[in-house]
């Protein structure tokens, strides 16, 4: 979960950017913008907490090598549980600041610049996929299809916690979907990841809320001609 949603409106015509950002001196290093609030920024770290926990938790309730590890099994069951539960949560408080339901607004949004971005960056890699807002159309389709496994995850783990909640075929088939969609948003997150690790300046603005505007410029360039000279709004 480093960048975020495109700025070009969905006929193709420029957006004003929804997200605030600041160019001012004494705001960073010279040249720096604003790309993330500190609402935006804490939304991420607690979601991607508590996602890595419910991984972690899994792998080791899943895989009998790690689960001989720990042997508390209950233990790791109520991590588990309340990790995966909890999930939605941060996104939920973080609807109360302006900055994220920008974000929610930008990613949900796909003009004609994301047309084909995706089978580009394979191909060819990022940096020859075509120029993006603010996020590229590989962060929203990993914003969209993780927010509904999630969904999923959730309503398929409280059939399995609630047992009163569903007969037992449904929630045999519950289990069956949860253990699949598991696996699947452990391979999404561990790429997630991998891009995250390739792009430390993506990472110093999911921690500090500031990018160079020369990385801006790179790799986002849509975004980058439409900020605003404004600081940020919490």
């Amino acid at each position: 979960m480093t960048s975020k949603p495109g700025s070009a409106s969905p006929t193709g015509a420029p957006a004003t950017s929804r997200s605030t950002v600041s160019d001012v001196a004494g705001s960073g290093a010279p040249g720096d913008v604003y790309r993330f609030t500190t609402a935006e920024r804490w939304v991420h770290r607690c979601t991607s907490t508590l996602m890595l926990t419910a991984i972690a938790s899994a792998a080791f309730l899943y895989v009998p090598e790690l689960a001989e590890m720990v042997g508390r099994r209950l233990l790791l069951v109520t991590v588990h549980e309340w990790s995966g539960i909890l999930l939605p949560v941060p996104l939920a408080l973080g609807l109360f600041f302006k900055g994220v339901r920008a974000d929610l607004t930008e990613l949900n949004r796909f003009g004609p610049q994301d047309k084909g971005w995706v089978w580009r960056a394979i191909r060819r890699g990022t940096g020859f996929a075509g120029p993006a807002g603010k996020f590229n159309a590989g962060q929203k389709l990993y914003a969209a299809v993780i927010a509904g496994l999630v969904v999923v995850m959730v309503g398929t783990g409280l059939m399995m916690w609630f047992t009163s909640l569903a007969p037992l075929n449904l929630r045999t088939g519950a289990s069956y979907v949860h253990d699949w969609l598991a696996l699947v948003i452990g391979i999404l997150v561990i790429g997630h990841i991998r891009m995250a690790v390739r792009d430390p300046e993506s990472r110093h603005g999911m921690r500090t809320g500031r990018v160079s505007r020369t990385w801006a410029r790179r790799e986002h360039p849509l975004w980058e001609a439409e900020l605003p000279k404004r600081e940020p709004e919490d």
